[in-house]
């Protein structure tokens, strides 16, 4: 069946009061009609079967059990904005990927200043890649900050900076050792890399540095690769070891 996200207050009892939106999506772009069914979840954990009815701005409920998944701690990607349209990709991916906070910043050598109409973009992204990917949490969009400001916020017990050249430890070596029952947060930086005055600004804030690998990234690249690594080190043994 169909996924749609909706809000929280939509649903009031066993009923889903449907907007405009998302009845023309349902009727004329699904060409679904009474008594059809699609799933209805709220991105907070809960879904439902719901079934049209006969008045096109409601649907009725049936709650549903939520799919066997693997439970982890929060994990937020702290990234520097890539120039273009290519933070429109990384949200669909990291979404897809299970990631649970996104914070774009803005760094030294961050060329693209983003659009305050940007976010509510991206945010319907990530609610369009969590429909299609089949998970219940809708992750998190923050607005895009400064990285000395975001350095100045109270942070995870693990953070984390990659970087692409020294003698940093291997990300997924840390992501090991860490406790992943706590929550992380992995930054990753823009198109020429962070500046020698960024990475020790994020050192004297906690932050560990960190390599990929020896191959440089792209900035649209490294986050899914430091998500991919944080969240299969971070995975239950007996995945590991399927």
């Amino acid at each position: 069946m169909q996924r749609l996200m909706v809000e929280p207050s939509q649903v009031v009892a066993d009923q889903l009061h449907l907007n405009g939106t998302q009845q023309h999506y349902l009727y004329r772009v699904l060409r679904l009609g009474s008594g059809q069914q699609f799933i209805a979840l709220d991105g907070q954990g809960q879904q439902w079967v719901a079934t049209l009815t006969a008045d096109s701005v409601v649907a009725t409920l049936v709650p549903t059990p939520p799919p066997p998944g693997i439970s982890q701690a929060s994990i937020t990607l702290a990234i520097a904005l890539p120039k273009g349209s290519g933070f429109d990709e990384v949200v669909r991916q990291t979404t897809e990927l299970g990631v649970s906070i996104l914070q774009p910043v803005i760094s030294d050598r961050t060329l693209h200043q983003p659009n305050p109409k940007k976010l509510e973009r991206w945010q319907r992204i990530a609610a369009e890649a969590t429909e299609q990917s089949e998970r219940l949490l809708l992750p998190q969009i923050l607005p895009p900050i400064a990285w000395r400001d975001y350095l100045k916020q109270p942070g995870a017990a693990a953070r984390w900076i990659c970087v692409a050249r020294g003698d940093a430890p291997h990300l997924l070596t840390v992501a090991q050792a860490s406790d992943p029952t706590l929550p992380a947060v992995i930054a990753t930086g823009p198109e020429g890399g962070w500046t020698e005055l960024e990475v020790e600004r994020a050192i004297a804030a906690g932050f560990q540095p960190v390599t990929l690998g020896p191959g440089i990234l792209r900035a649209v690249t490294a986050p899914l690769a430091a998500l991919t690594l944080v969240t299969a080190a971070r995975a239950p043994a007996d995945l590991n070891n399927s």
